[in-house]
Formats: structure tokens, sequence, C-alpha cells
């Protein structure tokens, strides 16, 4: 049993997480702070999306 924690101890396999949670946060804060241009985007994506197919 005491194998197994000190190797429990060593392991660095939850580095990986905790960069995968910072980028996540970074992420997510990105997209509050620029919502509104990110709606505006997508809002004129689909609107030309919309027209390009009434031509078909």
């Amino acid at each position: 049993m005491k194998e197994l924690w000190m190797r429990f101890l060593r392991e660095e396999d939850g580095v990986g997480v905790v960069e995968l949670i910072l980028i996540l946060v970074v992420l997510i804060s990105l997209v509050l702070i620029f919502k509104e241009q990110l709606t505006d985007l997508v809002k004129s994506i689909f609107e030309k999306i919309v027209k390009q197919s009434n031509k078909v």
C-alpha cells in the first residue's frame, strides 16, 4: 500500500488536467469579453447563409 501511495505522489499526469482547465478559463474569459462582437459576427454569417440559400 505504501508503494502505491508513493507512486501516486510521483505521478505527473495531473499537470495535463491543470493546463486544460487554464486553457478553458482563458477561452471562456475571451468569449465573455468579446461576446457582443462574436454575436454580431455569427448573426451576419447566418444572414449570408440564408440569403445565399434562397438563391439556390
